[in-house]
């Protein structure tokens, strides 16, 4: 999975690389589809929610652009599968999840899994992110909202990186990078992800 679909794909960052490695991404979906954990392409996982594929996982680690120690705010915990990735990599994250039966699923196979002292899962609406743990080095958005949600942007620490889908029919990955002076923007790629509910779908 990791050479032929995330490495020969571009990414590079051999942190990350490495990650993909360990992380057992059969023991994130359901057992009725464990014989496709391993393919390139998005899994539903119950709820109406789907696991990433392999490749935008990896993507979105890479563009995060973590450190072992840094701490990040994962918005769509979902089953887990990214927040084991980024404590694989050493890094503390604070994951929140809308969906309470996936937060805490998630939770206790984190914790299952080992990753318990790094990944902390909390039941809610993530919109507004989790103040009381920011400034954060990265944020990673795993559903898509129509707009950059400002509470996100908000709990950067300066150099820090906000990476997002955004859009409603039409979604672009988008990376923010948090300045000394506001907020630079990249458009990555085109993506497909699962809408941010919530706060997020407000006028």
């Amino acid at each position: 999975m990791v050479r032929r679909q995330i490495e020969a794909r571009g990414v590079q960052d051999a942190r990350v690389l490495d990650a993909m490695t360990k992380v057992p991404r059969h023991r994130f979906v359901p057992a009725s589809q464990r014989a496709h954990a391993y393919e390139d392409r998005p899994l539903p996982i119950g709820h109406r929610q789907t696991i990433s594929q392999p490749y935008i996982v990896a993507l979105m680690t890479e563009l995060a652009d973590v450190k072992p120690g840094d701490t990040v705010l994962e918005v769509g915990t979902g089953s887990g599968y990214q927040a084991a990735v980024l404590a694989q990599m050493g890094v503390k994250v604070f994951s929140i999840e809308i969906i309470e039966p996936l937060a805490k699923e998630a939770n206790a196979l984190l914790s299952d899994l080992g990753y318990g002292k790094r990944v902390r899962v909390r039941y809610g609406d993530g919109y507004a992110g989790w103040p009381e743990h920011a400034p954060f080095d990265a944020v990673i958005v795993t559903a898509a909202p129509p707009k950059i949600p400002e509470p996100l942007k908000q709990q950067l620490k300066v150099g820090g990186r906000l990476v997002i889908p955004v859009g409603k029919h039409y979604q672009s990955l988008i990376q923010v990078t948090r300045t000394k002076d506001g907020f630079r923007e990249k458009s990555v790629i085109p993506v497909r992800f699962v809408p941010m509910t919530g706060q997020a779908q407000q006028p």
